[in-house]
């Protein structure tokens, strides 16, 4: 006998077809006992941590001290010192370009680099006494505050920081290669890189703009871990803090290179 229940008869209206059966008392159960959300399931990799980060980041480092220290020992002729610092370049940038995770790419990057300041280091450790110290408890105070400054939320990395920090930077490189190249017809370029007020400027800035890298490189490293990057993103972000650090200590290591020469 036709069923007279108003609520299957629509359902058989369905574009002038056949809907389907009616579900069983136990099918209407099942949907009910169903859970209304299913949990993402967990990424086939494993994420990235803060320890991660500061594994990568005492390799690195390490390996960058090492070279250096057996640079200086070995007193590396300035020609092997200026052909590493090139390599190291060509390696930074290939990093730095394709956000690249390969540890040999980013350790090979450390030594290379390691050589250069080794040698540069002996040669300014050789003209003021104790100068290489001051730079790397200076680089470490820098270092220590920037950190204490973005735990606190003292400064947000915000757009509109990182647009006009990375406008700085660009315009800051663009005056170094300019005072380079004036440099070449009148031996002293736009007065950047010498012991006077406008070099003591400009070194100070050029502190100020490592600083804000390490700001973006601490933010990189917070974000990463907070949204599950892959394991192998540590390699990068201690890349970045190398090359940070690098600047850092270059910076004041001639920033207080000037003071030191007119005492």
């Amino acid at each position: 006998m036709e069923s007279k229940n108003p609520v299957f008869s629509r359902s058989r209206q369905q574009a002038g077809g056949w809907a389907g059966p009616a579900p069983s008392p136990d099918q209407l159960q099942n949907m009910y006992d169903a859970p209304s959300y299913a949990p993402p399931s967990r990424p086939a990799y494993r994420t990235m941590t803060l320890d991660d980060v500061v594994v990568r980041g005492f390799l690195t480092l390490g390996a960058l001290v090492l070279a250096a220290a057996a640079a200086w020992v070995l007193n590396v002729p300035p020609m092997v010192a200026i052909g590493a610092a090139i390599v190291a370049m060509i390696l930074g940038l290939i990093a730095a370009f394709t956000q690249s995770t390969n540890p040999a790419l980013i350790l090979g990057y450390a030594v290379f680099e390691g050589v250069f300041l080794g040698k540069i280091s002996s040669v300014f450790e050789g003209a003021i006494s104790g100068i290489v110290l001051q730079a790397v408890l200076g680089t470490a105070f820098a270092f220590g505050a920037v950190l204490t400054v973005y735990s606190l939320r003292v400064i947000r990395v915000t757009p509109k920081l990182v647009k006009y920090g990375l406008a700085a930077a660009i315009a800051a490189v663009g005056l170094v290669l300019v005072n380079v190249v004036v440099g070449l017809f009148n031996g002293v370029g736009l007065g950047l890189r010498t012991d006077s007020p406008i070099g003591w400027v400009f070194s100070i800035v050029m502190i100020l703009i490592g600083c804000f890298f390490l700001l973006l490189d601490f933010d990189s490293i917070e974000q990463g871990v907070k949204q599950g990057a892959p394991e192998k993103f540590a390699w990068q972000c201690a890349f970045g803090l190398t090359l940070s650090l690098v600047w850092i200590y270059l910076e004041v290591l001639r920033f207080m290179s000037y003071f030191s020469n007119s005492d």
